[in-house]
């Protein structure tokens, strides 16, 4: 085979190469999750907490692809978050915002109409970004009364319904109630039970990308 035949079949294979990934280079995705303490990682270690194995799970899947940011504080309200976010969008500018919020706004007895406000809000900001908003649902317990617990419950499927957003319908579903998987305060998830949000909460994430 004559060198110049040669050299014109590497560069095609160079070229054939490049495209095969330029998709994949251009389909890196930055993740931000705005939450409260079940997010933060609240009395535990940091890389036991469910957005740190979300990381290393994309980082199986996809190997240094897509980039997690934790955008979420322990104590946070939908209100607070409602505050941070459009710094949180201009810096990390990312491209799926996951919204795990309410929670403290609903032990406090925050009215539900406030709440969806709030939800509402931070979607409407984050799609404007050019973003793609999942929502995690929450439930408390009926100890306010089990009126307010439904439509504090409710205002999630309306706002996910209204901005046409995915809902995972309970966060804490299969650790809420389990006391093996809370830590003292059986208010906040311990290391055992990070695996199981992440796996409530990937099927939706991963579908995004």
């Amino acid at each position: 085979m004559q060198k110049s035949n040669l050299i014109k079949i590497k560069f095609v294979c160079c070229l054939l190469f490049s495209i095969g990934f330029l998709p994949m280079l251009a389909s890196a995705k930055t993740i931000m999750i705005l939450g409260d303490s079940l997010s933060a990682g609240y009395g535990i270690q940091k890389q036991q907490g469910w957005v740190n194995l979300l990381q290393n799970k994309l980082n199986q899947q996809y190997p240094k692809q897509h980039k997690v940011v934790n955008a979420s504080a322990s104590g946070e309200t939908t209100s607070g978050a409602l505050a941070r976010l459009p710094k949180l969008l201009q810096t990390h500018q990312p491209d799926i915002v996951v919204i795990e919020l309410g929670g403290n706004d609903g032990l406090r007895g925050q009215p539900p109409q406030m709440i969806q406000k709030n939800l509402a809000q931070l979607i409407q900001q984050s799609q404007k970004s050019k973003a793609t908003v999942i929502l995690l649902g929450m439930k408390i317990p009926p100890n306010l009364g089990t009126a307010y617990s439904k439509a504090f419950e409710n205002t999630y499927k309306t706002v996910s319904q209204q901005y046409k957003v995915k809902l995972q319908p309970f966060f804490l579903d299969g650790v809420a109630g389990n006391k093996s998987l809370m830590q003292q305060d059986q208010i906040h998830p311990n290391a055992k039970a990070q695996p199981i949000l992440l796996n409530n909460t990937y099927p939706y994430i991963n579908s995004a990308l």
